[in-house]
């Protein structure tokens, strides 16, 4: 059964299992503020809902998430964003998907880059295609990761892969990221729904109240971090937002060259 589509969104539920899809295939599922932040109201709505008993995060066509939409500009319905709130908004997500009292499943099914890397990574179980890509492009455009991607990279793979893909901003294959133990597994293109279906199945037919604890369990041993993250990653990106070295990346990119960072 399908809910009503928004702009840039598409919910969908089956039984128990709740899908999440990024309706932006146009842009990469590059995602604006109003497709943000309708994400958080859903999981949120969606951790109220005991009919609801799993989650699936993922994107419309041949990509995950790539990011926030640069190109879209800081609007929404016509009103101005701050890039406070935009960051804030992204915050809200990545708290509301680790704070949900049932499992979200990450199908990743293209490239996953910058916010969509933390959306990834913060759902309980992440399966990927063998096209996907990880990539934390945020040092390319004179920026520092966020969405909490500082704690979740580094939770899952530790802190040298975690350095690594931020300080060099180079793409992590879905292969590369299985065996680091970033993702749960890499699959085949027409593996990936069938394995997903079977996983949501079974995980909607569990015990509720045993999988919630068992989740809460989790992140509590494995992202105790998160909330440090969060605010060390917004207090630094605020000061990059404003420099010289973003407007440089951001222009760079905008018209395919390559930037020419300050020293």
């Amino acid at each position: 059964m399908s809910a009503p589509a928004i702009e840039g969104l598409r919910t969908e539920r089956d039984g128990g299992v709740l899908t999440i899809t990024i309706t932006r295939p146009h842009r990469m599922n590059a995602i604006d503020y109003a497709t943000m932040n309708e994400i958080g109201n859903v999981l949120e709505a969606a951790a109220t809902d005991s009919s609801v008993r799993v989650v699936v995060l993922t994107g419309e066509g041949k990509a995950f998430c790539t990011g926030s939409d640069i190109a879209a500009g800081a609007a929404a319905g016509g009103v101005e964003v701050t890039p406070e709130q935009i960051m804030d908004c992204a915050n809200r997500v990545i708290r509301s998907i680790v704070a949900l009292p049932i499992p979200v499943i990450a199908r990743v099914n293209g490239p996953a880059a910058g916010v969509g890397v933390s959306m990834a990574l913060a759902a309980d179980l992440t399966y990927a295609s063998d096209n996907a890509y990880l990539l934390l492009a945020f040092i390319n455009i004179g920026l520092m990761p966020d969405g909490g991607s500082s704690a979740l990279v580094t939770a899952a793979a530790g802190r040298a892969k975690a350095t690594e893909m931020a300080l060099l901003g180079d793409r992590v294959s879905a292969t590369e990221a299985a065996a680091a133990g970033l993702i749960t597994k890499v699959l085949a293109v027409d593996e990936l729904d069938d394995h997903i279906g079977a996983v949501a199945g079974k995980l909607a037919r569990g015990p509720r109240r045993a999988i919630e604890l068992t989740k809460k369990a989790m992140v509590a041993a494995s992202l105790s971090g998160l909330e440090a993250a969060l605010e060390l990653e917004k207090a630094g990106q605020m000061e990059l937002l404003t420099s010289a070295d973003f407007i440089e990346g951001v222009t760079a990119k905008l018209t395919k060259r390559e930037p020419n960072f300050g020293a």
